[in-house]
């Protein structure tokens, strides 16, 4: 009667076998009901290209140089998609218009959050190596610090705030988060650090086909793993899950979701 109890958790409930683990996670991944969660894009924000301008760190006729060239990649179909896709700041910096350090300080201002002075070490640590790497490289973005007196873990990013991500960071690892810039060659080059010391805590299944094959897989490993609790949350193309483990290190699984079955997913949290 004094052991504890045996079993996983998932949003409260405890499950003392893998198929009925797999039964609620299909249940849970199967409610399409939307949660609360704040914009990813800011409406108000003035034009990267107009903010340059008003700093007077580019001339109007450069201005048009690089709108120009940008829209001619648009229209070459010819292009390689990676020349197509690119923003308006990269233009600026291929053309000689403007320097990183001028596109990132207009980015930060765009978003209204600080840019992170870095040295020439790279960003983060050993012991912020809580999210999946993937989902760093996928969202250009690292935790850079931590303040454990008030919970608050710093996330850096280099093409603008995604705080959808910042709403499911807060959920699966319980800190409050805060946001700023940094360069992308500064993040880069901290991203390929994490990527050359990635941990065997990162297990990434590339496509999965259907709700049930999530939830078999979550619970498979759930079982292996011996987790004491299951998080989950949404985030973008992937499902991010952390099985948290007593007196053991997490472990991560990411899921990539087929476009065709996207849709199925909702925005989770782990209340």
């Amino acid at each position: 009667m004094r052991r504890r109890s045996r079993g996983v958790r998932l949003r409260g409930a405890r499950y003392c076998q893998t198929e009925c683990l797999e039964l609620a996670l299909v249940e849970f991944l199967g409610r399409a009901r939307p949660v609360s969660r704040r914009a990813t894009i800011a409406a108000h924000r003035i034009p990267l290209g107009l903010l340059l301008l008003s700093r007077q760190q580019l001339t109007a006729a450069q201005l048009r140089t690089a709108l120009e060239t940008q829209r001619a990649a648009h229209r070459d179909v010819g292009k390689r998609k990676s020349e197509s896709e690119k923003k308006i700041g990269t233009w600026l910096q291929e053309l000689g218009f403007a320097t990183e350090q001028q596109v990132t300080a207009a980015l930060a201002c765009q978003w209204s959050c600080p840019v992170l002075r870095s040295g020439p070490g790279v960003l983060g640590s050993g012991r912020l190596s809580s999210i999946p790497v993937l989902l760093m490289e996928s969202f250009q973005m690292m935790p850079v610090e931590l303040v454990e007196a008030t919970g608050t873990l710093l996330i850096a990013f280099s093409e603008g705030v995604d705080y959808t991500l910042l709403y499911a960071i807060e959920q699966m690892l319980g800190y409050r988060t805060e946001a700023c810039l940094v360069s992308p060659s500064t993040l880069q080059k901290s991203l390929q650090a994490q990527t050359r010391h990635r941990g065997s805590t990162d297990v990434v299944f590339d496509r999965v086909g259907d709700i049930g094959e999530c939830a078999h897989i979550i619970g498979n490993y759930s079982a292996k793993m011996k987790a004491e609790e299951v998080r989950l949350a949404r985030c973008g193309e992937h499902l991010w899950i952390r099985l948290e483990r007593l007196q053991h290190e997490a472990v991560n699984l990411v899921l990539r979701v087929p476009a065709i079955a996207r849709s199925q997913f909702p925005v989770l949290s782990s209340q």
